[in-house]
């Protein structure tokens, strides 16, 4: 039979073990997610059942990583349309930092998100903390929907650049910038544009595969 002196001493020392692989989980994880590119889109088109639709999509796909619950908002604009004032997506975001799956920041507030940021290829991860795929490989998927200008807000009324404010699967159009800032716009400075490099030719699956992109977007944790 162990001594008392013995179980304590076990006791102890399972509970040292315990706080070490604790603290080692809490190194190896870094600071909680709150950036991400959507892995999936449900619709595979511009119609996200609104801004509220997106909102939910980035909070399911931020809860099956266990950073759920963060008042996830989908950087998305929308533009003016009557009864409807404009949305601008830089108002929905929160005021950062924002840190991607890995840990790494890629903006630590608002001037500089629409600045000199972190967003690349190697940063602007899904959920999952895996890289888009765009070229050199078969898949390019380097278009990410925001419905806005460099600085954020919200494209002018008149032609559709949020696939009618995200109900839409068909017709229209959807501002996109590209997360690799790499693509072939003739304008050096759309062309590398994380949130506002050009349009596309409609918001049903096809057209938005025919310039590089599957319907995603970015997620950011208000707070």
């Amino acid at each position: 039979m162990k001594s008392k002196k013995a179980k304590t001493r076990i006791a102890i020392g399972a509970a040292t073990v315990a706080a070490l692989l604790a603290g080692c989980a809490a190194t190896m994880s870094g600071p909680p997610t709150t950036f991400f590119i959507t892995s999936a889109n449900p619709t595979q088109s511009g119609n996200l059942g609104g801004l509220a639709g997106a909102d939910a999509t980035c909070e399911k796909l931020a809860s099956a990583t266990g950073a759920g619950g963060r008042s996830w908002r989908a950087y998305l604009s929308t533009q003016e349309a009557p009864g409807a004032p404009a949305v601008n997506a830089r108002d929905r975001i929160g005021k950062g930092p924002w840190v991607n799956a890995k840990g790494v920041v890629i903006a630590k507030d608002l001037a500089e998100l629409h600045g000199e940021n972190n967003i690349s290829k190697a940063t602007a991860l899904t959920e999952k903390g895996e890289e888009v795929p765009t070229r050199p490989g078969p898949v390019n998927w380097h278009d990410i929907m925001t419905g806005s200008k460099p600085d954020g807000t919200a494209m002018p009324p008149g032609t559709d650049a949020t696939c009618s404010n995200w109900t839409a699967s068909s017709g229209g159009g959807a501002m996109v910038g590209h997360e690799n800032r790499d693509g072939t716009n003739p304008d050096p400075v759309a062309k590398k544009s994380w949130n506002s490099s050009h349009l596309t030719p409609g918001c049903d699956t096809a057209s938005l595969n025919r310039v590089g992109g599957a319907g995603l977007f970015y997620c950011f944790a208000a707070k």
